[in-house]
């Protein structure tokens, strides 16, 4: 097992790398007590099965750079595979703006071939590499040096199996025609705004029972300094103001220490100090905002007009479209989207793309009333209706 620890290594195996036709690719990070990923390793494979095939990257020793994967990434005749990739890309974005290209996930692949929804990498190294898969590392503290053997086993098994799920799903895509499904899937993977959290948009993440506009200005000004504050400290937000806390200042509106003081749910730390006066000038900047500036919330099912009876029947029809097709439901389209659908909404991804011809273009015309859903045995069917 060879661990490469210096620049020179690591650019002598991308070159390596850069004469086969795909790479695999891991990463092992920490991110318990900081806002950004701490990358504390990365693992790498191509086809092979000789001993310097597979190798362990350590960026923690000495001073890598890691600009011979980057070139790596830019190299359009080799296809970076990773297994559930958007954490490791969202490493890589961060430190250099930069993405794999080409790029292939199995997950989203599995999910396309149907393997189930969001399935992990264990169950598909035991159902396609028909292998045994050692669990027991992957909780570990990845930042301590030196790994155990154990550990280095752990990690390398991230890469070498994920070379025949690779081969094995890539030739059933090009068997049923569906790789331009996967390519439209990682679109999103691939763009920079996925990875972009803005603090001033930061009060979409959290969820309120309440949407009046006033409470959500400071729902929204109280969000953003904590999303700056934990940005320009690498602190996790959580550790600066908890959700349940933010909303409980949002009610409170306090304006002085001692008022801070009487909070329930507020951190010890949040009482005092810089994060303590971040959120007394918050609760002032979302007390001045005008209402014409105030935060325009998306539609929600409370608010939406759904036709109940419309959305089981669309439930009915996807699972329908989706054991005929053999794909995961979720990836199709979401409980929240077929309610959308059912209360008049066509802007859902879901009727758009691969998800139109498999179940949007059917979906619109159940709506409609020009199909209607009939038992046909054990299945359920679409039939034309006059």
């Amino acid at each position: 097992m060879k661990i490469l620890t210096t620049t020179q290594d690591l650019a002598e195996f991308c070159d390596r790398a850069k004469s086969h036709d795909y790479v695999t690719i891991d990463t092992e990070f920490l991110r318990e007590r900081t806002y950004y990923s701490k990358l504390c390793l990365i693992q790498m494979a191509f086809p092979g099965g000789g001993d310097d095939d597979a190798v362990l990257v350590d960026p923690l020793v000495g001073e890598m750079s890691l600009a011979p994967l980057y070139d790596l990434f830019r190299d359009t005749s080799v296809v970076k595979v990773f297994h559930a990739a958007r954490q490791d890309l969202e490493i890589f974005f961060v430190d250099a703006q930069v993405f794999p290209n080409p790029l292939f996930d199995t997950q989203v692949a599995a999910m396309v071939c149907g393997f189930g929804e969001q399935v992990g990498y264990e169950t598909l190294v035991r159902k396609i590499a028909k292998q045994p898969l050692d669990k027991s590392s992957r909780f570990t503290d990845w930042s301590r040096r030196p790994l155990s053997d154990a550990q280095k086993n752990y990690a390398l098994a991230d890469v070498t199996h994920l070379r025949q799920i690779y081969e094995f799903l890539s030739a059933e895509l090009k068997k049923s025609n569906r790789y331009k499904w996967v390519e439209e899937e990682l679109q999103v993977l691939t763009s920079p705004e996925t990875y972009q959290m803005i603090p001033s948009e930061a009060w979409r993440r959290v969820k309120t029972r309440t949407n009046s506009g006033r409470f959500m200005a400071l729902v929204q000004a109280l969000a953003e300094f904590r999303e700056t504050y934990a940005q320009t400290k690498n602190v996790p937000r959580n550790r600066v103001l908890k959700d349940d806390a933010l909303l409980e200042m949002a009610s409170m509106k306090p304006g002085s220490l001692k008022d801070l003081g009487g909070a329930r749910l507020l951190m010890r730390e949040a009482r005092k100090g810089d994060i303590a006066q971040g959120i007394l000038d918050a609760v002032q900047k979302g007390l001045a905002c005008p209402p014409e500036a105030y935060p325009k919330v998306a539609n929600t099912k409370a608010n939406q007009q759904v036709n109940p009876a419309l959305a089981d029947l669309l439930r009915v029809l996807l699972k329908a479209k989706c054991d005929t097709t053999g794909v995961a439901q979720k990836l199709v389209a979401t409980a929240s989207e077929l309610d959308a659908i059912a209360s008049g909404d066509r802007s859902t991804g879901s009727l758009r793309g691969w998800r139109a011809e498999v179940f949007g273009d059917d979906a619109l015309r159940l709506c409609e009333g020009k199909i209607g859903l009939a038992a046909d045995g054990e299945k359920v069917v679409t039939v034309e209706l006059k």
